[in-house]
């Protein structure tokens, strides 16, 4: 386990996925983040890499050659050095092995960084393309925050605000986590999505088109809230399972397969790309008050 702290948060990351596993809010003594009830949903914040949800036939194809792939990734079951630590940030790698180009036959080093600002956690990827020729990728985040924040609250005194009032519309999963091709409208009361035991029964609500680039957890009974800002990422998933005490606000450069549209990984939707000798970077941001 690492540790960064200023004087507002302490965060703490595990080496096996480079996972934030503790995100308090040092003058309210609030742990933000799920505990990882392995009965409920066993991860904290898993990084997905190099793929995001679910690929047909739990495979990838490169170049024709189908390799074995897992919904998420291999990255958020990888064991993380740490390369870099201060009081205010750690930053880990997983670089290329032999065991990876079995089922992902890229050079590649997928970097995770964590830095502290005032209340504020920055969270980047740097995926560096160690190949000699162009390397394919989806990245994006999971985390998962514990709602309610206090005792003697109950989950639906909470709402998660948008921050710009839009016409919300659902991209809808099949029972195994594609895409159906079908959407359907997500109704806000303003630009306030209230968090109900319902809410997840058909999977994650997942946006392809959203205005806002942030997502913010409040509740009218207190002052305090957490907020997920994206500003370079275009898709978000929002999910919890089904009557667990939490909420996922999850940032994406990439998405599921499609049902019967199983395809070549550099035509994949929201497929990234870097170049041979360059580096990829993207951040989101946690903030809590």
């Amino acid at each position: 386990m690492v540790t960064i702290e200023n004087e507002l948060l302490k965060v703490v990351i595990r080496s096996k996925g480079a996972e934030l596993s503790s995100l308090i809010n040092k003058q309210t003594e609030t742990e933000h983040i799920w505990y990882a009830d392995p009965q409920v949903w066993p991860w904290h914040a898993p990084n997905l890499f190099p793929v995001v949800g679910g690929c047909i036939n739990n495979e990838i194809r490169v170049d024709g050659t189908a390799y074995p792939m897992q919904r998420h990734g291999f990255a958020r079951h990888s064991q993380f050095m740490k390369i870099e630590h201060t009081d205010t940030h750690a930053q880990f790698s997983l670089p290329y092995n032999p065991d990876t180009l079995k089922v992902y036959p890229y050079k590649f080093e997928f970097q995770v960084l964590y830095d502290l600002f005032g209340n504020k956690l920055r969270v980047s990827y740097k995926v560096i393309n160690r190949d000699d020729k162009d390397i394919y990728f989806s990245v994006g985040a999971h985390p998962a925050f514990t709602v309610p924040f206090y005792t003697g609250e109950k989950y639906a005194d909470y709402y998660l605000e948008f921050n710009n009032g839009e016409s919300l519309e659902r991209y809808i999963l099949s029972p195994e986590g594609f895409f159906t091709g079908e959407t359907e409208p997500v109704v806000l009361q303003g630009n306030k999505l209230p968090l109900n035991a319902e809410l997840f029964a058909n999977d994650a609500l997942v946006f392809k088109n959203l205005q806002s680039r942030e997502v913010s957890i409040k509740s009218d009974r207190h002052e305090h809230s957490l907020s997920v800002s994206f500003p370079h990422f275009n898709y978000l998933g929002i999910w919890a399972k089904p009557g667990a005490p939490f909420v996922c606000i999850e940032p994406w450069l990439g998405c599921a397969d499609t049902v019967n549209k199983a395809t070549d990984i550099g035509n994949k939707e929201a497929i990234q790309k870097v170049e041979h000798g360059h580096v990829f970077e993207t951040e989101f941001y946690i903030a809590v008050s």
